[in-house]
């Protein structure tokens, strides 16, 4: 019985036992799995905190807002998940789409958990699934509140603690991502990279030389400040720039007519990159630099620089005879609201045109507040060459002017009595003939505007005419509006204000000497045959004269009459030296021109003069004014340094024009409100209309301005950073809206653009700050965990290989042949015609070759005659804003380097020049060579790869006989092959 009961109880505790194992093996089983499941889950851990910005709504955007976003016409089940209101609004069939803190009950999670065709969403005929990690998230968002924020480029810059660096930033994602960080370049990549980033052009030898040998420890400050502070700073920063603005020097279309001094537009940028101006004062001066009171004139010359930065707005596509002008107007308007809230906010405000903006906070409000902004301004010639010493002189002018005036008035003036009668102070009307648009027979020009000097003021009204060699008194002129206020020669315009046409004619009576009047049509500026001829005429006759417009096929139209002195000759504005206008009135009439125009300001001074002048004529008053004498004959000498020579092409003030919004986008169909000019509706003043009583874009570029603006500091630096790297913090540089790249380093992008705005917004500060981080002297070299991690290199563990732009290869073959031509400035290099650049405007020379081995940036850029070297290696066709370009690899890019004569010219000069070193040894040559294209020294085995190269090359070319010639075609041909290689064409 005690063996039974042993055995019993044993086998009772093996079975007992056996269970405990089997337990603790499946739990061991279960926590295996439930840690293999945990370790290797298939997608990346959730952050503590789930950011609406960066984390929900990009999985929104990507899969909801088709059906439940902004567009009103697309939207399903009256369901809206852009906003707060939207998602947490009671559904039709019950319930809630969100309900914060409550995921369980949310409408939106059951339904993209759901396995049912019919109920989940994303539907499947969207094919798109939202994986589990995106489930998870917003899971783990609407249990934390379901917080929505405003799109993250509308948030005000803020940090933590802003004391960090640009390595602590860049370097914290690296450690979150578990990514080693490659080491820093050697010194020879790192001059030739900051050398070619900042410069747009390789280092000479001796630089190389130079730095290598430096060992201090300031070595790479040195040689940053020195390309930093060289002119080619300017001119690779400003070409840059010049992709923002679509930079032509030549209108496109059809004849490809010129624009008026555009190369004068990128000397400034050049002089404005080099002088480090502020980026506030260049957004203002781009703007509205005509308007400023605080202008920025040249330290050394003197030159007034702000007003030239208005060329930008100019530099648009333009056509000469579109059959719907209005419509010509719009597109053209359209292109500058694009350019101008591409390049400084980084928004498409544009697609607001026929609607309100399918995914940014962007209402058609928004874009026709700033179609009223830009239809008020006026597109006019302006003196490039204008200085403080030349307003000094003019202002020096007037005040003698009002001296001789108020003394010849004060001898004179008690001497006459004007007879009064009963109609002095009566206020004649016009007749119904005609109506009177200007009158400038009384001393002001009423409501008319001016740009330029030539006008003055003020009209002749009373200037006294005196004979420069007795000082008699000739006579008091009668009031004209005359460009001859100074000289002959000096530019200047006088513009009406906008009307409506509603006459059959437009009349100027007006006398002058190659000189313009024009009736600008709904801001129409390229007036020509066949169809807008008559809007234009030239004058040139001393006896007054009635010039007469027929306008009746424009009734209904907004326009203006604008005298100019000088004329357009193929649309590129020309100022004779002794040119000059006068006019005395305009009118508009229907049938004839009025026997009589009276003068409807009836000026009690005007009488005066008139009777002065019948005495003198009658001989009943000899005045004379020896002692003016000398004044008058300075004043003369004075006035011809007022005289224009050179002209760009850029704007003036208009008259306040509110545009109401055209109805999907047409102009035949308007809303029956207009909109007040302002900025957008969305950012800090975006609701304060202007009060301008011109165009508004001097509130425009303070609006931007404003320190709660999020945008502007922002969008610049991340160019800069772009620039530097080759991919933007934001990769759409032009686009911080919601179909924008979020950006990949959103701290960092926020600290640069705060410490941008503290530094007195400098360009130059912020690029050193960038190249002297660690970060950015990062090596090239990528380890296979990197880029297995992060293949496209986005958190910047190493530097990244980045092919040069087309002006940077074309410019390095130059430096590299020791043909680079180092002057600056001036009219462009004419653009070298191949046979195959055929085409209306087709120029009648060719320029050279190589270019006159001058910078890119200095050659022409003709819209329908682009060099072919910058096309192919993707300079962009600037018709908006790239500030992005394309990079290409293409078969036509080979060719180019392969074939183009330019290549094979410059491989030939450069093969001489090595010739000429005749004590050099082969290896010597070859390092001749390399320090010229890749800044650096060869390894033996290049040398000895270079040595198999050329013994081949020298077989088969055995049959030329002359020894110099044979060594020529050599070098010539292995100085191509350097050309072609990607180390002379990428930064690695």
């Amino acid at each position: 019985m005690k063996e039974i009961f042993n055995l019993t109880v044993k086998f009772r505790f093996m079975i007992v036992n056996r269970n405990i194992k089997r337990i603790w093996s499946l739990s061991m089983l279960c926590l295996i799995l439930l840690s293999c499941n945990s370790s290797n889950q298939s997608y990346e851990s959730l952050p503590k905190k789930v950011d609406f910005n960066f984390d929900i709504r990009p999985i929104l955007v990507q899969n909801c807002y088709l059906c439940h976003g902004p567009d009103p016409s697309s939207r399903k089940a009256n369901l809206r998940l852009d906003t707060y209101e939207g998602a947490t609004a009671a559904l039709k069939e019950g319930g809630h789409a969100v309900v914060p803190g409550k995921p369980s009950k949310s409408e939106l999670i059951y339904r993209i958990t759901h396995e049912n065709d019919d109920k989940i969403m994303p539907p499947p005929e969207m094919n798109s699934k939202l994986s589990e990690r995106e489930i998870k998230l917003l899971q783990k968002w609407i249990d934390q509140g379901a917080e929505w924020k405003p799109h993250w480029s509308f948030i005000k810059p803020s940090l933590d603690n802003e004391i960090n660096d640009i390595d602590f930033y860049v370097n914290n994602y690296l450690n979150l991502k578990e990514l080693n960080k490659a080491p820093v370049a050697n010194k020879n990549t790192l001059i030739r990279r900051v050398s070619y980033l900042l410069t747009g052009l390789p280092p000479v030898t001796e630089d190389v030389e130079e730095f290598i040998s430096d060992s201090s420890e300031n070595a790479y400050d040195t040689m940053v400040n020195k390309y930093l502070n060289s002119m080619g700073y300017g001119e690779r920063w400003a070409r840059h720039w010049m992709d923002l603005v679509r930079y032509a020097e030549t209108k496109g279309h059809e004849f490809d007519y010129t624009i008026t001094g555009a190369w004068e537009y990128r000397d400034y940028l050049i002089k404005a990159f080099n002088n480090d101006v502020p980026y506030s004062q260049l957004l203002k001066e781009h703007l509205a630099g005509d308007l400023l009171k605080e202008k920025r004139y040249d330290t050394e010359t003197g030159k007034l620089e702000s007003q030239i930065a208005t060329a930008f707005y100019a530099m648009g596509e333009g056509t000469h005879s579109p059959v719907d002008v209005r419509q010509d107007e719009a597109n053209r308007i359209d292109n500058m609201i694009d350019v101008t809230s591409k390049t400084f906010q980084g928004l498409t405000v544009s697609c607001a045109k026929c609607h309100d903006h399918k995914f940014d906070p962007i209402t058609a409000a928004d874009y026709y507040a700033f179609y009223g902004i830009m239809e008020s301004t006026r597109f006019t010639p302006l003196d490039a060459n204008l200085s403080i010493e030349k307003e000094n002189i003019a202002k020096e002018l007037l005040e003698i002017q009002d001296y001789i005036k108020a003394l010849v008035t004060e001898k004179v003036s008690p001497q006459i009595q004007v007879e009064r009668n009963q109609k002095d102070n009566e206020v004649i009307k016009p007749s119904n003939d005609y109506n009177l648009l200007g009158d400038f027979r009384a001393s002001s020009f009423g409501k008319w505007k001016t740009s330029g000097m030539a006008f003055g003021e003020k009209t002749t009204l009373g200037v006294p005419e005196i004979d420069k060699h007795s000082g008699k008194l000739i006579a008091l002129k009668e009031g004209v509006a005359s460009s001859r206020v100074f000289d002959v020669g000096v530019f200047g315009s006088l513009r009406s204000p906008d009307f409506i046409l509603d006459s059959n004619f437009i009349g100027v009576r007006a006398r002058g000497n190659q000189s313009t009047i024009r009736i600008i049509v709904d801001n129409f500026q390229l007036i020509q045959n066949p169809i807008y001829g008559d809007l234009t005429k030239g004058i040139n006759s001393s006896e007054w004269t009635n010039y007469i417009f027929n306008v009746e096929a424009w009734k209904g139209h907004k326009a203006y009459v604008e005298i100019l002195t000088g004329e357009y000759i193929q649309h590129n504005f020309n100022l004779a030296k002794d040119a000059f206008v006068e006019a005395e009135y305009a009118i508009s009439f229907n049938k004839e021109w009025p026997s009589e125009i009276r003068i409807t300001n009836n000026d009690p001074s005007a009488k005066q003069i008139k009777a002065i002048n019948k005495q003198i004529k009658k001989g009943h008053l000899k005045p004379s004014f020896y002692e003016l004498i000398t004044t008058i004959d300075s004043s003369k000498k004075l006035s011809s340094k007022l005289k224009g020579k050179t002209f760009i092409y850029g704007v003036s003030d208009g008259f306040a024009k509110n545009s109401p919004i055209f109805n999907r986008g047409r102009h035949q169909d308007l809303s029956e409100d207009s909109i007040p000019r302002r900025f957008l509706s969305a950012l800090p003043l975006g609701d304060v209309p202007f009060k301008s009583k011109g165009s508004g874009r001097l509130e425009l570029a303070q609006a931007m301005l404003n320190k709660e603006n999020p945008l502007t500091s922002r969008v610049m630096v991340n160019r800069i950073w772009h620039h530097l790297f080759g991919r933007g913090i934001v990769e759409t540089v032009d686009n911080f809206g919601l179909q924008g790249k979020l950006p990949s380093h959103p701290e960092l992008l926020d600290h640069l653009a705060i410490k941008f705005q503290k530094e007195g917004w400098s360009i130059k500060k912020m690029i050193k700050y960038i190249v002297t981080s660690e970060t950015f002297k990062r090596s090239t070299l990528v380890n296979k965990e990197a880029l297995k991690k992060d293949p496209n290199n986005i958190y910047l563990a190493s530097f990244p290989v980045r092919r040069l732009e087309s002006e940077a290869i074309r410019d390095g073959i130059l430096v590299a042949s020791e043909s680079l031509n180092a002057t600056v400035y001036g009219p462009p290099v004419p653009t070298y015609l191949t046979k195959f650049m055929q085409g209306r405007g087709r120029p009648e020379k060719s320029g050279p070759l190589n270019g006159n081995g001058r910078r890119s940036i200095y050659q022409s850029v003709r819209r329908n005659f682009l060099e072919p070297m910058m096309t192919v290696f993707d300079r962009p066709i600037p018709f908006t804003t790239f500030g992005k370009r394309d990079v290409t690899n293409v078969p036509s890019q080979s060719l180019i380097l392969m074939n183009d004569p330019f290549v094979i010219e410059q491989a030939e000069i450069m093969a001489q020049k090595l010739l000429k070193e005749e004590s050099l040894s082969f290896g010597q040559k070859i390092e001749w060579i390399y320090m010229r294209a890749f800044s650096r020294k060869p390894t033996e085995d290049e040398i000895a790869n270079a040595f198999k190269f050329v013994k081949q090359l020298e077989d088969m070319k055995k049959g030329n006989n002359n020894n110099a010639d044979f060594d020529l075609e050599i070098w010539k041909e292995y100085c191509h092959s350097i050309f072609n290689l990607k180390e002379f064409l990428y930064l690695i």
